[in-house]
């Protein structure tokens, strides 16, 4: 991104310091963002929000500051210097809303960054799987009395699994002949799991388990940790939108209890850690359960296995399509993406009664 370009954005928004320096973080697969040094006390986090992935760019920034609002009016009993490593802040645009759209067509946000945090692209130790779920779980919790059906829905069927199926059968219909012979293991595999796939979307259909406020990406990088491995703040919440608790604790699962990053090629590396998945579902529990119904904590163990399958589906959808949609290191990426997740998936099944222990003694 042309740094003078940057400067110009940067400026379209009330943070009354200069811009210094910047560095591009690298972290996600749809966005581009910075790391905004300033003449003042404070960093900012720039971010170009993708509006070819979401559609609806202001309802999308509103989810987010809406979410935050409701986050600071629940934890405003805290000091303020802590309210602000506990909550993300969004600045406002100098036209008065809380995002802005450049001459190219392209949307910005602007964040105050949260000084001596730290992120984890994989967990290593209970700790950290203990301390990620009572974040998420929080998260939740407090969001348990925000009215879901005011969020924008940012990407229709993001986590629906019909929808998500339909994708891949129509991507088999035009990906190339090599790409499906190269596929051919993983396309049976996902056929092989369709049904026990769909149970909890039947479930969310029939109204037996509930729409809340759920953040829709809870990879354990969009958790925020202090120098001492304490949770702080959730972040990314770009895909904060009605949904089932089901979602976040499952997305959260893939990550956390995967024993390699998702684009690790070598699959023996590619192991469901049991271990952490207790330590992060104690944790979870303990901040959320009370929120939460007897069948929706019924269901939180085949969610793990469902959020890992989705991944799998979406990254091999991509990848019959020519890699669309994810960003991609090389042409194989997205395969690799899905051999990795749907190894998980073996890994947790073989585990899989010792998950379904009543979970909330775990």
């Amino acid at each position: 991104m042309e740094l003078e370009h940057l400067k110009k954005v940067f400026n379209q928004f009330n943070h009354s310091t200069n811009f210094l320096n910047h560095k591009e973080l690298v972290s996600g697969h749809i966005n581009d963002t910075y790391l905004i040094e300033t003449s003042g006390d404070s960093k900012f986090v720039l971010q170009r929000i993708n509006h070819l992935v979401f559609k609806d760019v202001p309802g999308l920034v509103t989810n987010k500051v809406n979410v935050s609002k409701h986050l600071l009016t629940k934890l405003k009993h805290l000091p303020k210097n802590e309210l602000k490593r506990r909550v993300l802040s969004f600045v406002p645009a100098k036209n008065g809303d809380y995002y802005y759209n450049d001459i190219n067509g392209n949307y910005w946000n602007l964040m105050v960054f949260i000084e001596d945090s730290v992120t984890f692209e994989t967990v290593k130790n209970e700790e950290v799987a203990y301390e990620g779920g009572k974040l998420f779980g929080r998260f939740l919790n407090l969001t348990s009395d925000f009215d879901a059906s005011k969020l924008t829905e940012v990407i229709p069927k993001f986590h629906d699994m019909s929808f998500r199926f339909s994708q891949f059968e129509e991507s088999l219909k035009v990906a190339t002949k090599e790409r499906l012979t190269k596929a051919k293991d993983l396309i049976e595999k996902v056929h092989h799991l369709k049904e026990e796939m769909h149970i909890i979307q039947r479930l969310k259909e029939s109204g037996e388990i509930q729409l809340r406020v759920t953040h829709n990406d809870t990879k354990i990088s969009n958790a925020l940790f202090d120098k001492n491995n304490k949770g702080l703040c959730v972040i990314d919440t770009d895909t904060v939108m009605p949904g089932v608790v089901h979602y976040d604790f499952g997305d959260a699962i893939r990550t956390i209890c995967n024993t390699a990053s998702e684009d690790e090629k070598n699959l023996e590396l590619v192991n469901f850690n049991l271990d952490l998945y207790k330590a992060y579902t104690k944790g979870f529990l303990e901040e959320v359960e009370s929120a939460l119904t007897p069948t929706e904590i019924k269901y939180l163990p085949l969610a793990a296995k469902t959020m890992i399958f989705i991944m799998a589906i979406r990254f091999l959808t991509d990848y019959l399509n020519g890699n669309i949609y994810y960003k991609v290191a090389y042409p194989e990426h997205n395969f690799d993406r899905a051999k990795n997740q749907l190894k998980l998936i073996e890994s947790f099944e073989k585990q899989f009664t010792e998950t379904e222990v009543k979970i909330n003694k775990l």
